[in-house]
C-alpha cells in the first residue's frame, strides 16, 4: 500500500510542478488593445434573488465600454424576485439598453439553456457575453473580452477564469480556498498540453454562428454541465476555443453545511458525468491527503511527502496569487489544507449517487452527461 500511496503522491507533486509552468505561461502571454469594440449581447439568465443579486447586476450597468452593448435578462414569470431587481436597475440606468424577458417554465432538463436560447433569439448582436447571476465584474470586462475576440477571427468560446468571493459563512470561505487555489489548475494545464477543448466557468463569451455551428441550444438542453459541452461540441467543429485572460468574481455567498455540502456533490457528481477520465486524474490535483497517509503509512518517507506539500504551496501561490490575485488565500492562507482534505472527500463522494438536487428539484444524472427531472 505505501508504494501506491508513494506513486500517488509523486504523481500529484509532477501534477503541481505542470501548475506552476502553466500558470506562468498563461501570464505571459500579452492581452490584445482593447480599443477594437465589436457589438456585444450580454445573456443573464435569473433564477432567485441571490446574495448581492443588485450589486453583481449593477456592475454590467457601469460598464465602459466604447462600442454598442445591450443587456438581457430572463425568469420564468414575473413573481421572480429577480424580476424585480432587474426591472429597477433597467429604470436607474436608462442610457443602458437593457430587457428583461419573461421566459415561462423551461421545455428543456437544463433550465438556464431554454433562457440562453430565449435570450440569444433577441440579442441584437453577434457577440455573446453569458454571465450566472452571482458573477460581479469591473467596468473594464466588456472591453477585454471584445477585445481578444476581435484579435482572433477564429476564437469561437472563451472561458472566463473567476476568483471565489465568499460571504460570511466558514464553510463558503472553505469552498472559496478550494475553488482559488484548485479548480482553476486543472484548466491551465489542459490547456498547456493539449489546448483548450471544454468551456467552464460561470461566464462564457460565445460568437452567434460559433453556437448555430454545434446545433444551437438544443443539442445542450439535456446536459447539466453545459458550459462544459458547449466548449467541447465547439472543438469537436474546428471552432476556438480559449481562455480569456479577463478574471471574474463568482460571490458564492454564504451557505450552512448542509447546503454547502449538497451543492459540491451536485458538482462532483456532474463532473463526473460529464468527464470521467478527468474526474478520476483529479485524486492528483492537490497532494496533502495523499501526503498525510502516506506519512502516517511510512514515516521514514517523510521527505517525499514534504516535498509534495512544498509543491503543491507553491503552486497554490501561482495561482491563487498571481494568475487570480486572490486576496483571501493570501490572508488566510493557512485554510489551504482544510480546503483540501474537504476537497478530497467531496471528491470521494461524488463516485457515489446518480442523483442531484438543483433549485428545489430532484434530476437523474446520466452515464453521458445527460440529466433528467425526477417527478
Amino acid at each position: 500500500m505505501h508504494w501506491i500511496l508513494a506513486a500517488l503522491v509523486t504523481g500529484s507533486a509532477v501534477f503541481c510542478a505542470l501548475v506552476i509552468v502553466a500558470a506562468r505561461r498563461y501570464l505571459a502571454g500579452s492581452p490584445p488593445s482593447p480599443r477594437a469594440t465589436p457589438p456585444l449581447s450580454v445573456l443573464k439568465p435569473l433564477a432567485g434573488a441571490d446574495e448581492g443579486l443588485e450589486d453583481n447586476l449593477r456592475s454590467f450597468f457601469e460598464q465602459t465600454y466604447r462600442g454598442e452593448f445591450e443587456l438581457l435578462f430572463a425568469v420564468r414569470e414575473e413573481s421572480d424576485p429577480a424580476a424585480a431587481v432587474a426591472r429597477a436597475l433597467i429604470g436607474r440606468y436608462p442610457a443602458v439598453p437593457a430587457r428583461l424577458l419573461i421566459v415561462g417554465e423551461p421545455p428543456y432538463a437544463n433550465a438556464k439553456v431554454w433562457s440562453l436560447e430565449r435570450m440569444t433569439a433577441e440579442a441584437r448582436y453577434p457577440l455573446l457575453a453569458m454571465s450566472d447571476s452571482d458573477i460581479r465584474v469591473t467596468p473594464s470586462f466588456l472591453a477585454t473580452v471584445a477585445a481578444e475576440f476581435a484579435a482572433d477571427p477564429a476564437l469561437g468560446v472563451s472561458t472566463c477564469p473567476y476568483r471565489a468571493v465568499p460571504g460570511a459563512g466558514f464553510w463558503s470561505t472553505l469552498e472559496a480556498v478550494m475553488m482559488n487555489t484548485e479548480f482553476l489548475s486543472g484548466i491551465l494545464v489542459a490547456r498547456m498540453l493539449e489546448g483548450m477543448k471544454f468551456a467552464v466557468g460561470p461566464t462564457v463569451v460565445a460568437r452567434k454562428d460559433a453556437i448555430e455551428r454545434i446545433g444551437g441550444w438544443a443539442r445542450l438542453k439535456d446536459y447539466l454541465a453545459e458550459d462544459f459541452m458547449l466548449g467541447q461540441l465547439a472543438a469537436d467543429n474546428g471552432i476556438g476555443v480559449g481562455l480569456s485572460r479577463y478574471v471574474i468574481e463568482h460571490r458564492i455567498g454564504s451557505q450552512p453545511f448542509a447546503a454547502n455540502a449538497r451543492h459540491r456533490l451536485r458538482w462532483c457528481r456532474s463532473t463526473r458525468r460529464s468527464r470521467p477520465a478527468g474526474y478520476l486524474g483529479q485524486i492528483f490535483t492537490n497532494p496533502l491527503p495523499l501526503a498525510l497517509l502516506l506519512w502516517i503509512a511510512q514515516p521514514s518517507w517523510w521527505p517525499l511527502s514534504a516535498a509534495a506539500m512544498a509543491v503543491r504551496a507553491w503552486a497554490a501561490v501561482e495561482v491563487a496569487g498571481r494568475v487570480l490575485r486572490d486576496p483571501l488565500c493570501a490572508g488566510r492562507w493557512w485554510l489551504v489544507p482544510l480546503a483540501d482534505a474537504a476537497s478530497f472527500l467531496f471528491w470521494l463522494g461524488g463516485f457515489f449517487g446518480n442523483t442531484i438536487a438543483w433549485r428545489g428539484r430532484t434530476y437523474f444524472l446520466h452515464s453521458d452527461g445527460r440529466f433528467e427531472r425526477i417527478a
